[in-house]
Parts: structure tokens; sequence; C-alpha cells
């Protein structure tokens, strides 16, 4: 299940890492999979609304499109969410990039890392058994121009860090994937915050690579 903010659930017209992710496993040899979620759709920026199905590539499987994502957003938003989610579709896994609408509208880093704690719990209630592999906050413009805010999201991706090394498992993993290698801002969104066809391969690669090395599922990602 794939779960996160605007940069997750895509607007209208895109690709979204999604698919590169689904195309990855689809590709790598992972074996039977199933992608699940309550959400199909893209955001539809005229309609300011959650209901577009104008994805990029018209075959991409709908029922490969399920997702727990939002525009706008977060932790905050998917902590009351989660269990009921995990519970009625039966996810095992959860791939996470959630954090930079919590600190530019909603929470600080200590209050964002509290809400990250209660999401682990409440996806653990449904499932002890659920995995979950969590993205830091990729730096978007505000971070780089505003030095502030720069500063509270790599305090919280410290605190993620230190969330994710404390709650990890055996039966129920925790693994902090890699910030996106080669992440500029000019080439990998198109807007300073949402990605581009090629900030969606490196999201998705920095995905594949998380579970690759920590779980051996599928490969090395592939464009």
């Amino acid at each position: 299940m794939f779960v996160g903010d605007s940069m997750t659930i895509g607007s209208s017209g895109d690709y979204t890492w999604r698919y590169r992710m689904w195309r990855h496993l689809a590709t790598t040899g992972s074996g039977p999979f199933r992608i699940v979620g309550p959400r199909r759709t893209l955001h539809d920026p005229a309609a300011d609304a959650p209901v577009s199905l104008d994805y990029a590539d018209p075959a991409f499987p709908e029922k490969a499109r399920c997702h727990l994502a939002g525009w706008g957003e977060g932790w905050l938003h998917m902590a009351p969410l989660i269990e009921d989610a995990v519970r009625e579709h039966r996810a095992d896994t959860l791939l996470v990039s959630l954090g930079l609408i919590d600190l530019g509208f909603y929470t600080d880093p200590e209050q964002t890392a509290g809400n990250v704690r209660e999401f682990v719990a409440r996806a653990r209630a449904a499932d002890p058994h659920v995995r979950m592999a969590v993205m830091p906050v990729i730096a978007n413009i505000r971070a780089l121009a505003d030095p502030d805010f720069g500063a509270q999201c790599a305090h919280f991706n410290e605190l993620l860090a230190k969330a994710v090394a404390d709650l990890s498992t055996p039966a129920s993993p925790l693994l902090l994937a890699s910030e996106p290698a080669g992440w500029d801002i000019d080439r990998a969104t198109y807007d300073g915050t949402h990605p581009s066809e090629h900030g969606e391969h490196l999201l998705a690669a920095a995905f594949a690579d998380a579970l690759h090395q920590g779980w051996d599922v599928g490969g090395p990602y592939a464009r």
C-alpha cells in the first residue's frame, strides 16, 4: 500500500511514482504481489479534489492504481486512517512518503514525529506483522529558500530516523529509505515540490532499493 501526500497521489496527467513502482515490481521477478488501498484517483487541480482518472498511461491497470494518498494530507491525517485501511485491504507492506505538508502547515518536528509513532501503532493494531519502508522528507523549494523551514525538515528527518530505529522489530520491521539519489529540484520536480517524470523514477528507485536491500524484494531499479 502506497501512503503519501501530493507527491504520491499525483495530479491529472501524471504517471506517478506509484506507476513507476508497479512497473518495477512487475518486471523484476518479485513474485506475485497486489497493490492495495482505498483510493484510486489523482488530484484534479481544476476541481481541487481527488476525482481525476487521467493517468498519463491509460493502460495502468485499475487495480494497480490503489493507494492511500491525498493532496495536503500528512502523518497527522493518515494516522487515524491507517488501521482501518490495513485491516480492510490486508496490506502487509506500506511504502510511506509523508511529512512535508505536516511541517509546512500543521505540526512542528516533535509533534510530527509523535504522529509517526501513532501511525505505526495503529497500523500494527490492524496487523502486528505489517512492515513499512519510510521516506525522509525531501527538501522542496521552500526548504531551500527558508532556512528556518529547512532546519525543521532536517530536524524531523533526524527524529524520523530515531523513530524507525526505536520501533522496528523482527515481527514488524521498519526501513528508512534513502533520500532519492541525484534529487535536483530543477530536474526532479516541475514546480519545486512535485515530481516530474524524472523525479517519479528517482522516488520509485529509492523505495525499490530499500525493498531489495532490506527484504530481498524485487531487484535493482531500471528505467
